[in-house]
């Protein structure tokens, strides 16, 4: 074995023109070192008197006869530049296993894994041929890497897949419409960062400008000026000179004509000062600014009214049968709009909004909180507004304003209070009398028929006026009296003292207790049984609202400060027929339904309206959309199932034939601003909003679907 191994050794000694190649050992373990693990294919004995550099050369040089391929065959392992024999490995452990006996084998045994061969790098040399040989290089193309794919999400009219993208946003558009007061789609809002904002451009025609000018020369200004006056002058010379008067000098002659202008000029003064003071000259002035302003707003009236926006059409000179064709192609082109028309309301169906059509304001609202307004009675287009703050702090001057329909720009009648207006309704008896609750508990009637802005009747000397802000006036139809003072018409107020009092205008500004608002124990305390002892000045709750029953206006609903609604009667004024209580906060409205008479609403300042039924402490419907203050509610009078509610953030329109989880229509103010009242139109489909900026606007409700039913 030894003597095959040398000679394959000089072998290759000789076949590399006497260049040593032998592998040197790079790692020399230490004798007294324990190995991993022992080697199976030489044992000890084979090599016990053998050094380790003698171990090593013969490993290497039976590594390096692997180079020639007809030793090793066709089972060999290559291993870098140099190969094992698998035949000679498994001969080697054969040979081993039966020479080498389990209890003779050593620590020390040196293993082939930690031994590392250090091989020379051998460069093929070239020749002349193989220089000359011609090579070919084929160049392919790898796979694309995609390191960022953004597809276009614009695709051009005329690709293929243009109709396809079509249908897609079309199905897109209806199921975005159906998403509006549809029970599967509720938006909620969650915090989420912002996004990057974008600069968009768009293409339109380029604004042309043109300049218009006149030449005037300053003699044509000096003519145009002094027109008029030459003109007296002349009229006057001629009256003036006489046959008699030719010898009179120059200087005398300027003279006169100098105290006779003066005089005239004072008489023309005098003349239209008259003029301008004149009731005729005011009426004239008033109508024409009544027709100017229906000129302005004529659009957005007939839009208020429900009537045909009107278009003015120019007349041209063509003869009888150019005008026939003309009607006839009229006829045709009526005809196709109609029929596209219905196509396209067929498939395009709006969802409900509010469109904003004017507002009323001017320099004297400007500033003031609205809050409260009533149609008159009588006359649909008169509306009265109540400006005046909520809060204990922010109050100052009171304003009431009757606004017209004929005139959005400037109020009919403006009346100052001393302190800050909170309510007013119009009278139904007497439509021209206006009754105004203010912040100190002042109750004044105020006559619209005349231009006189003080009140005719004043409660601020009555001994049983309010001590309280008056939150809320009505006048009601009474006409279960037993006497006489009691049938006919009487205002009803309620006030924060706690009192809820009706006043007689026949005999002066009289006033009677209908209720005495009463605290009431919580259920809890009636279950319990606890007792506390109460101050004399909490006993009395302080009243926020009140509404009479639609058709027994004997029965009453009063909503308090803590949160309870009482139904009440005039005919009993010790006890309460009944107590609702759900709210956690004040009372601010209370509405029955004017369809359906059993049922009611109320909105306070816990976020949230409550639908109650008459013989029912429980409510039936709870809606608490926002967690704003609701402010005001009111029932649509054309259906029994929409009403409005008024908060701080928002205008909400709910329909209950179409969900009664979120609302259909939802209007925000402008930055700043709050909402504080709301009025629907009595004869057509708008509702007003009223801010605390001393504007009010009138919004128009759009694709409104009137339901059938007009019961709850």
């Amino acid at each position: 074995m030894k003597d095959s191994l040398e000679v394959q050794r000089t072998s290759i000694g000789d076949s590399l023109q006497g260049k040593d190649v032998t592998p040197r050992p790079l790692y020399r373990p230490e004798p007294n070192a324990s190995l991993h693990k022992q080697s199976k294919i030489l044992s000890t004995q084979d090599f016990s008197g053998a050094t380790g550099s003698d171990f090593l050369s013969s490993l290497s040089t039976h590594q390096t006869s692997g180079i020639n391929a007809s030793l090793v065959g066709p089972f060999s392992r290559t291993y870098g530049s140099s190969s094992i024999s698998k035949s000679t490995i498994s001969t080697t452990e054969s040979m081993a296993d039966e020479i080498v006996e389990p209890g003779s084998r050593r620590d020390t045994a040196i293993s082939l894994s930690d031994v590392q061969v250090r091989r020379d790098e051998i460069r093929e040399q070239l020749t002349k041929e193989d220089i000359d040989r011609r090579v070919d290089i084929y160049l392919t193309e790898t796979e694309t890497i995609w390191l960022l794919d953004m597809p276009t999400v614009m695709v051009s009219v005329e690709s293929e897949d243009a109709e396809k993208l079509q249908e897609r946003n079309k199905i897109y558009i209806e199921l975005c419409k159906n998403k509006a007061g549809n029970d599967c789609f509720v938006e909620r809002m969650m915090q989420t960062l912002n996004g990057a904002p974008k600069n968009k451009e768009m293409q339109c025609d380029k604004i042309l400008m043109e300049d218009k000018g006149m030449m005037a020369t300053s003699w044509d200004l000096y003519d145009s000026f002094n027109a008029l006056e030459t003109t007296l002058t002349s009229s006057i010379t001629e009256r003036s000179s006489r046959p008699t008067s030719v010898s009179s000098t120059s200087s005398s002659i300027i003279d006169l004509e100098s105290v006779i202008l003066a005089r005239i000029h004072e008489e023309e003064e005098d003349h239209s000062e008259a003029i301008l003071k004149s009731e005729k000259f005011q009426q004239d002035l008033f109508f024409m600014e009544r027709v100017l302003m229906e000129n302005v707003f004529q659009p957005k009236l007939a839009a208020y009214r429900q009537l045909p926006v009107l278009i003015e059409e120019e007349e041209g000179e063509e003869g009888e049968e150019e005008e026939e064709e003309e009607e006839e192609q009229k006829e045709t082109a009526v005809s196709s709009s109609i029929l596209l028309d219905l196509s396209e309301a067929q498939e395009e169906i709006l969802p409900p909004s509010l469109e904003r059509l004017w507002s009323y304001t001017c320099e004297w609202s400007d500033g003031h909180n609205v809050s409260s307004m009533a149609w008159n009675k009588l006359n649909p287009d008169l509306l009265a507004v109540g400006y005046g703050q909520f809060g204990f702090k922010e109050q100052k001057k009171g304003l009431a304003c009757c606004w017209s329909l004929k005139n959005p720009m400037w109020p009919e009648r403006i009346y100052q209070c001393d302190h800050g207006v909170t309510a007013l309704d119009f009278s139904l008896a007497n439509p021209n009398l206006l009754a105004v609750g203010m912040y100190n508990g002042t109750v004044a009637v105020y006559n619209v028929q005349t231009h006189n802005t003080t009140a005719v009747l004043d409660s601020s000397e009555s001994f049983d006026k309010h001590i309280g802000p008056v939150w809320q006036v009505k006048w009601i139809e009474q006409d279960r009296g037993t006497t006489g003072d009691d049938k006919g018409e009487i205002l009803i107020s309620v006030s924060a003292d706690g009192r809820i009092t009706k006043w007689l205008i026949r005999k002066g500004l009289g006033c009677t207790d209908l209720m005495k608002l009463k605290r009431t124990a919580s259920e809890r305390k009636k279950l319990t049984g606890e007792k506390k002892s109460e101050a004399l000045i909490s006993r009395q709750a302080p009243g926020m609202c009140f509404d009479f029953h639609p058709r027994d206006t004997n029965i009453y609903l009063a909503g308090t400060e803590e949160g309870h609604i009482h139904k009440c009667s005039c005919s009993y004024n010790e006890q309460f027929l009944e107590t609702y209580r759900a709210h956690k906060g004040p009372v601010y409205k209370i509405a029955w339904n004017p369809f359906s008479t059993d049922m009611f609403l109320s909105c306070s300042a816990d976020w949230s309206i409550i639908l109650w039924r008459q013989d029912s402490v429980r409510p039936i419907l709870t809606f608490s959309s926002t967690t704003n203050v609701v402010h005001d509610i009111m029932w649509s009078p054309k259906s029994a199932f929409v009403f409005a509610a008024v908060n701080e953030g928002q205008v909400e329109i709910w329909d209950l034939s179409v969900s009664t989880l979120d609302p259909l229509i939802v209007t925000f103010p402008n930055p700043g601003v709050k909402f504080t009242t709301v009025l629907f139109a009595r004869n057509t489909d708008c509702i007003l909003i009223g801010d605390s900026n001393g504007t009010v606007s009138v919004y128009e409700l759009r694709n409104m679907i009137a339901s059938d039913s007009n019961k709850v």
